[in-house]
């Protein structure tokens, strides 16, 4: 038989026999009595027994159980005085409201959770699909590095050589050098100090970009 606890185990799916008697205030051993009785109609009316369970007494000797559910339990009350099933009724009440009450805390935490996650899943998809034609790509900074310039000054030879402009906050390949694969967009998603999502996008290189860029500063091709 399955070994549980005694009261700690309660919840708003199964109450046991031990609990049933500290709420209507009888002795286990007749609740036990009263379960027994009435058990073979049960049987025949639903085809299962009762849930027969163990717990550890004060002793810490093992002990047999029932652990029955909310009909069950509702169903053996009928036995019981008004009284008895009335505080039956209200214990069963309390443990549904308590239950109710900390599934909507952990739906709501759970929802915060799955909020954030969903939000940063869609923000990932989003980069990576925008990105991929990027994929491979340098920055003007990494190009700049490898050559020994700052890379604003290497963006003002490029514009010098009317290879790029600036245009609207950012620098933009001109009419003659666009769609020979030199170039892509890069998306970079970012947060403001207020927290508001911003994006923007920037210019990054191809490896036949850096070439072209190599050729003009070294053999002014």
């Amino acid at each position: 038989m399955k070994k549980i606890q005694t009261l700690s185990v309660m919840n708003a799916q199964s109450m046991t026999s031990l609990e049933i008697a500290q709420v209507t205030g009888k002795m286990h051993k007749h609740v036990m009595e009263a379960i027994r009785k009435m058990e073979p109609a049960w049987l025949k009316v639903n085809g299962s027994n009762f849930r027969l369970v163990e717990y550890m007494d004060s002793k810490g000797e093992l002990r047999p159980c029932y652990s029955l559910t909310k009909t069950e339990c509702l169903y053996i009350a009928t036995k019981f005085n008004d009284e008895a099933r009335a505080k039956l009724v209200i214990r069963w009440e309390q443990l549904e409201q308590k239950r109710m009450m900390q599934q909507g805390v952990r739906k709501l935490l759970i929802t915060d959770q799955d909020v954030m996650h969903e939000a940063e899943m869609i923000i990932g998809r989003t980069l990576i699909s925008f990105n991929q034609n990027a994929d491979g790509c340098i920055t003007a900074t990494d190009i700049a590095t490898a050559i020994g310039m700052e890379v604003k000054d290497l963006n003002s030879f490029l514009t010098d050589k009317k290879v790029q402009r600036w245009s609207r906050g950012q620098y933009r390949l001109t009419p003659e050098y666009e769609g020979l694969g030199l170039a892509q967009d890069r998306l970079f998603i970012y947060y403001s100090k207020g927290g508001k999502q911003k994006e923007r996008t920037y210019l990054v290189w191809t490896p036949k970009g850096a070439e072209m860029i190599d050729n003009m500063i070294f053999k002014g091709k």
